[in-house]
C-alpha cells in the first residue's frame, strides 16, 4: 500500500431472512458491527450496504424467467460483486440454505465473486442444522470461486438467550472470531476507489492464510 489516502473499503451484507424482526438479519447486523468494530481498530473505515433478499424475492424470480435484472436487483447485484468483502446470512430450511438465498446467487455471474472474501452464517431453529454451513452453503461458495474465512458461524433458537455461562454462550466469541478472519482478510485491501482495471489478481492462497494469522 502506498503513501495516498487509503479507500474506504466496502462490505456487503447479504441476508435471506423472511420475516421482519429475522433472526438472520440480527445475525448479520451483529457480524457486520463485529467486523466493522475490527476494520476499525486496524485503522480501515468501512461502508456497508445490506441486501435484504425478501424485498427482492420478485425481481429474482422475474430475472430467473426473462434473464433481466429490474434496477433494483441490479443495484444488489452489483452491490455484491463490486464489494470488497461479503456477508451471506440464510435462514436454514430442510436443512440447507434458503431457495431465495440460492436463487440470488443463481442470477450473479459464476466469475463474479472470484476471489473475494466471504463470511459464511446461517439461523435455524434448532443446532441440529448446523452443518448446513458445512455441506451446503460453503460449498456453493467455493463453487462460486469465494475465499469464505475458516469460521462459520450458526446461530440456533438457544443461542439467543445467554445465560453467561462461558461454555455455553458461544455465540458472541464465534461472531467476533469470525469477524476478525474477514477483517484480517480485508485490512490489507486497498479500497475501491484505490484500485487499477487491471488490480484483478486473485490473491495467492498462501497469502490469504497469513494474513488470518493474528498480528
Amino acid at each position: 500500500m502506498n503513501g495516498d489516502t487509503v479507500q474506504p473499503l466496502r462490505l456487503a451484507v447479504v441476508s435471506a431472512g423472511l420475516s421482519v424482526p429475522s433472526s438472520t438479519r440480527l445475525l448479520a447486523d451483529r457480524l457486520t458491527e463485529a467486523t466493522r468494530g475490527q476494520l476499525a481498530d486496524a485503522g480501515r473505515d468501512v461502508e456497508v450496504q445490506i441486501v435484504e433478499l425478501r424485498d427482492l424475492a420478485a425481481d429474482i424470480a422475474n430475472n430467473l424467467v426473462t434473464g433481466f435484472p429490474s434496477a433494483p436487483l441490479a443495484q444488489a447485484i452489483e452491490a455484491v460483486t463490486s464489494a470488497d468483502g461479503l456477508i451471506a446470512v440464510t435462514p436454514v430450511f430442510s436443512a440447507s440454505y434458503s431457495g431465495l438465498f440460492k436463487s440470488f446467487f443463481d442470477v450473479i455471474d459464476n466469475d463474479a465473486l472470484t476471489g473475494k472474501p466471504v463470511l459464511a452464517a446461517a439461523t435455524g431453529g434448532t443446532a441440529r442444522h448446523s452443518l448446513a454451513l458445512d455441506h451446503a452453503l460453503r460449498p456453493l461458495l467455493a463453487y462460486l470461486r469465494a475465499v469464505v474465512v475458516p469460521t462459520a458461524v450458526y446461530a440456533a433458537s438457544e443461542d439467543w438467550g445467554g445465560n453467561g455461562d462461558p461454555l455455553t454462550d458461544t455465540l458472541p466469541r464465534r461472531i467476533d472470531r469470525a469477524a476478525g478472519e474477514l477483517a484480517g482478510l480485508l485490512r490489507h485491501q486497498a479500497g475501491p476507489a484505490a484500485r487499477t482495471p487491471d488490480d484483478t489478481a486473485v490473491v495467492p492462497f498462501a497469502q490469504q492464510l497469513a494474513a488470518l494469522r493474528p498480528v
